[in-house]
């Protein structure tokens, strides 16, 4: 059984905003937390501002969060949180993997479907990790959190799942405060799914309210959205019930309806007539992940044969530049159905 130490030693591997803020979070508890940017000069820059002014600016970060480009640092961790954007998780850890050992437990806190494999991101982690002969407890961490309000610790509820109840609780022990609740959950798959799939909904909303849509519309689009996203979590081996939940009802509220979606930021735009590329380079960095969700959902969906008509309209948005106006119009004349 997996035991930690009375004070683990923590890392944080992602120096994004939501990195950060996680990092922040943790810190509350009064724990050293060791916060892991994939380039030194990164590490370098956000020391010597003492806040991660790309990222996650006007937050100064408190003495005992240590920042670091230097991978041997995660050797010396106990519980890893992994915040690295989708595309990128796969060569990181293959990058960090030497320096990973079977004592850690890793909580997986990127919402994300890997393209071409289809793969969750605890999956992704675990299939590196496993070709250097590696074998760690691996969960996520899912569910309505939206970096800056984490950073600023207002109250945030999340959900925290493991395969393994008891390291599940060994986690929310850690990461819970006065600021931060966790809940448990064995139920990886539906907690992942949950929170990578809302992402894709979130840019449809967007795209809705884009065009001048209003509440009637977001609110079946939130619905409708729950209805697809259960359908595929529980088509591969997620419970239904972990999808009315924080990591999935609750994710989904949240960045359909909030300004700080990044992913309906992208959608409101693609209806304002805006181009995907000159979208995402006006974001500055940040990742919005339903953007590469989608297709990897849909890949999955068909595998599953699974339908997801939101998703498969963004889809065309995304990638085809279909007009969103018309996109909208085809899911209202879809022919009828029972509801359940």
């Amino acid at each position: 059984m997996t035991v930690l130490p009375i004070a683990p030693r923590i890392v944080v591997l992602g120096a994004g905003a939501w990195g950060t803020a996680m990092a922040l979070s943790l810190a509350r508890n009064g724990r050293t937390v060791t916060l892991w940017a994939h380039m030194p000069e990164l590490a370098r820059d956000i020391n010597t501002a003492h806040e991660n002014t790309q990222f996650l600016p006007g937050f100064r970060l408190p003495e005992n969060i240590v920042v670091t480009g230097d991978d041997t640092a995660i050797a010396h961790a106990d519980l890893l949180f992994s915040v690295i954007p989708s595309e990128f998780l796969r060569p990181t850890i293959a990058r960090l993997r030497s320096q990973m050992h079977s004592e850690q437990i890793l909580v997986s806190a990127t919402k994300g479907v890997e393209n071409n494999t289809f793969l969750r991101m605890t999956q992704v982690i675990a299939s590196s990790v496993a070709e250097v002969g590696l074998t760690l407890p691996i969960g996520a961490l899912s569910g309505p959190s939206f970096a800056k309000e984490v950073a600023e610790g207002q109250p945030t509820a999340v959900t925290v799942a493991f395969d393994d109840r008891a390291v599940a609780a060994l986690v929310q022990r850690e990461a819970s405060s006065e600021s931060m609740r966790l809940y448990t959950s064995s139920d990886v798959i539906g907690v992942e799914l949950g929170g990578a799939l809302k992402n894709v909904i979130a840019i449809a909303a967007g795209v809705a309210a884009g065009i001048g849509l209003g509440y009637n519309s977001t609110a079946g689009l939130i619905t409708r959205g729950i209805a697809e996203i259960t359908r595929l979590a529980v088509a591969c081996g997620g419970r239904r019930e972990t999808l009315a939940g924080l990591s999935g009802t609750g994710d989904l509220v949240l960045t359909c309806t909030g300004s700080l979606s990044r992913n309906r930021t992208v959608g409101m735009e693609l209806g304002k007539g805006r181009k995907l590329p000159d979208v995402l380079a006006s974001l500055g960095g940040h990742v919005a992940e339903g953007v590469l969700t989608t297709r990897a959902a849909l890949g999955l969906a068909r595998q599953h044969r699974v339908e997801m008509p939101i998703a498969e309209q963004m889809e065309l948005i995304l990638e085809q530049g279909k007009d969103p106006r018309e996109a909208l119009r085809d899911l209202m004349m879809r022919p009828g159905k029972h509801e359940h």
